[in-house]
């Protein structure tokens, strides 16, 4: 099978279009690239979304999933000119769970399942591709939750962790730091007995190791970050509530999603509704600085409005009585800490087995003071099979400079192809779609993969797609945005 490379963006019910000159493109490479799509229990929460990544001197790897059985990283110049391809040989009940690259080596973190679980790295030489033998990471049970993997913002480090609990109740995380090499650099156990009864945690690593617990506690009314040294047996907590009685309705979290940056600040956001009613009540930022001695920012809330339902209703041109299934997908951030906080709309049919929709983009700017500066709604329309799950529809999403460019796959006025927009963060102006040229096949045939699709630089995308009906394979791009 093949893809073809596709935008999209939709309409801001809160701030007027720009007027900007359109971007105009050319798809100026291709080459033939094999994909079988992927079989996932949770598709809401993909475990490696990105399956492109750039490299700083130039050209991208990617790891392509050739076969039930096969996986292949591969590393293509500017030009898609294939340089090297290591093949990974998956065995039944194995699935990748994890991918990322340093300056010099790729890591490939496979699950195992079975009669119990292991998570098993492989370490590539980016030069050459040359394969370090597989490194068992950790075992854990069969009974046992899946286990965790995270990469530090550079891909010089990764953590993996397993879960102890007691019942179905999570009560302490065992976990172990590795380099980019794979050399184990700390073992941890992170304590839970304090938290009590409902509560969801994650963990994240710094560049320099450090690993920060991330924690929504107090009956999901609170966000907690422990930050752990790998030099010091002190743990360093910063805590803030997010939830409570406002009213005499009782809010807590309903989604939230983190990221940390090289300098190991932690950026939080979480989507709070009624406990009673499931309605939407606000978005809330937090700030969490790990630096010097260390300090937290909590941003004035975004309230969710019932003339915020209306601009939302505008944007997509629907009638619906309150805001449902809208998940955080991202935390786009400029040089100088100015926030785009995104989140999207995303719901199945029905059972397991149903299409998968994604509709409009809620966007939220927030200058470097972390104060709310304005919010737009891009309105758009995706459906993909339940084969697919979301692995072709959503948008993609990159910052340069002052910008955020967004692309999505979309048929727009009969045409099917990737659209791309453009939003000025500093003002949330997002300009009209402007389709790539690349004339998408839009049928039950997998046409695009989403997962693919990564920025080179400002004006350079890279994206898998198949460029019609009468094609059964999927074709690698580069696109040229003038």
């Amino acid at each position: 099978m093949r893809f073809s490379f596709l935008l999209h963006t939709g309409i801001s019910a809160a701030l007027l279009l720009t007027s900007l000159p359109m971007a105009s493109a050319q798809r100026v490479k291709s080459a033939a690239f094999s994909y079988l799509p992927e079989q996932t229990d949770d598709r809401y929460n993909q475990r490696v979304p990105s399956k492109t990544l750039p490299l700083p001197a130039g050209g991208f790897i990617v790891l392509a999933h050739t076969s039930a059985t096969e996986y292949a990283v591969e590393r293509y110049d500017a030009e898609l000119k294939r340089q090297w391809s290591t093949v990974l040989p998956l065995t039944a009940g194995e699935a990748v769970d994890g991918f990322a690259r340093s300056s010099s080596h790729a890591l490939v973190v496979v699950h195992q399942g079975g009669s119990s679980q292991q998570l098993t790295a492989y370490s590539l030489d980016l030069s050459n591709g040359q394969k370090l033998p597989a490194k068992k990471l950790l075992d854990a049970s069969s009974r046992d939750r899946r286990p965790g993997v995270a990469f530090s913002p550079d891909g010089s480090k990764l953590v993996v962790w397993r879960y102890l609990t007691q019942g179905a109740q999570i009560k302490a995380i065992s976990a172990s730091v590795y380099d980019g090499k794979l050399t184990k650099l700390k073992d941890r156990t992170y304590d839970f007995h304090d938290q009590g009864g409902f509560f969801s945690t994650t963990v994240h690593v710094g560049n320099d190791g450090s690993q920060l617990v991330t924690l929504v506690g107090d009956e999901m009314k609170k966000l907690t970050v422990r930050r752990y040294r790998n030099d010091s047996p002190d743990v360093k907590v910063m805590s803030v509530s997010v939830g409570g009685t406002f009213g005499g309705k009782v809010v807590n979290v309903f989604d939230s999603r983190f990221r940390l940056l090289p300098d190991n600040v932690l950026y939080a956001a979480a989507i709070c509704n009624e406990r009673e009613t499931g309605l939407y009540h606000s978005l809330k930022v937090v700030k969490f600085d790990f630096s010097a001695e260390g300090d937290m920012k909590f941003a004035p809330e975004v309230k969710f409005t019932p003339e915020y339902l209306a601009e939302a209703n505008k944007a997509t041109g629907s009638a619906a009585k309150r805001l449902e299934d809208v998940y955080l997908t991202d935390l786009l951030l400029t040089d100088d800490k100015q926030l785009v906080v995104a989140a999207e709309k995303k719901y199945e049919e029905g059972g397991d087995d149903s299409p998968g929709h994604t509709r409009e983009l809620h966007l939220f700017g927030y200058n470097e003071f972390q104060t709310p500066t304005w919010h737009s709604i891009i309105g758009k329309d995706q459906a993909a099979p339940a084969t697919e799950g979301y692995s072709s529809i959503g948008y993609r999403a990159a910052v340069f400079g002052p910008e955020v460019q967004v692309v999505t796959w979309e048929k727009l006025k009969n045409k099917s192809d990737l659209y791309l927009r453009r939003l000025n963060i500093q003002t949330g102006v997002v300009s009209e779609p402007k389709g790539l040229g690349l004339n998408v096949a839009a049928d039950q045939n997998p046409s695009y993969v989403k997962d693919f699709t990564a920025w080179l630089d400002a004006k350079t995308l890279i994206g898998v797609s198949r460029p019609s009906k009468k094609s059964a394979a999927l074709m690698l791009n580069k696109i040229v945005v003038k």
